[in-house]
């Protein structure tokens, strides 16, 4: 799952939804059971791919697998 892409179309609808109705001044946005559902879905999608991702990131830096790169500057020889 973590390869796959994420389908965010009906976050980006509730998005415009939402920017037409502060356009034209409206004090609410209704959604249909299956426009609500699929958000609902997508939502939970992301939130779980981020935490995932957050996982593999806090797991790799507690096991020390961050690489160190070591310089060594020596002035070098002029002539």
């Amino acid at each position: 799952m973590q390869n796959d892409i994420l389908n965010t179309v009906p976050i980006q609808q509730f998005i415009k939804q939402v920017k037409s109705a502060e356009a034209s001044r409206a004090n609410e946005v209704k959604l249909d059971i299956n426009s609500a559902k699929n958000l609902a879905f997508t939502l939970g999608i992301v939130m779980t791919r981020l935490s995932e991702d957050l996982e593999v990131l806090l797991k790799k830096e507690q096991s020390g697998d961050n690489e160190t790169i070591e310089v060594q500057l020596d002035g070098g020889n002029k002539w």
